[in-house]
């Protein structure tokens, strides 16, 4: 337990650590897509807060908009199946695309997204996310941008979710067996 919240075994990030990978995030997309315009594409619900933080940090030109998928169901852990239950309202074809993501767990929503919005025509598509679980991926495939390479625990906070609850805390941290044991 954390001397602060018992709800959590620790803390692995606070808003001032998510903020300046925030920061250096936006520089890098910044750079890489001078010139242009993408669109950044955020995943319901759990990343509003992080695009929330990385949409302040970047100071070129993009569109966004919202899809809200789900691979959970209520669980902790994933069910291995992705259910589309808000599309975009965007034509993301000949379009630069940034999914903007919560986390990367599985990879097989990450995976979903990009056949998704490659099939649609995308020119290119990237993906910035919060936090990576390398460790815990069932695919193979990587997000060009990461805050934070995390390992595979059962996280909440800072927009990730335990049954819907959490989202608003301003820090990730690593959620206590206990609760949900």
């Amino acid at each position: 337990m954390t001397d602060t919240d018992p709800r959590f075994s620790k803390i692995l990030h606070d808003h001032r650590e998510i903020e300046t990978a925030a920061k250096r995030i936006g520089a890098q997309i910044d750079r890489d897509y001078a010139g242009k315009t993408p669109i950044l594409v955020v995943v319901l619900k759990g990343a509003v807060m992080w695009a929330g933080d990385l949409f302040k940090n970047i100071s070129i030109d993009v569109e966004m908009d919202f899809i809200d998928i789900a691979s959970y169901h209520g669980g902790i852990a994933s069910s291995n199946e992705i259910t589309l239950r808000t599309d975009l309202t965007s034509d993301v074809k000949d379009r630069d695309v940034i999914i903007v993501e919560d986390i990367v767990d599985t990879g097989l929503s990450l995976r979903y997204l990009e056949s998704l919005l490659s099939r649609r025509g995308a020119r290119s598509v990237k993906t910035a996310t919060m936090l990576n679980k390398q460790k815990g991926h069932k695919v193979d495939i990587r997000a060009d941008y990461v805050g934070f390479e995390i390992d595979n625990e059962f996280v909440a906070g800072y927009g990730l979710d335990y049954q819907e609850i959490w989202r608003n805390l301003p820090f990730i941290g690593v959620v206590n067996p206990d609760i949900y044991s």
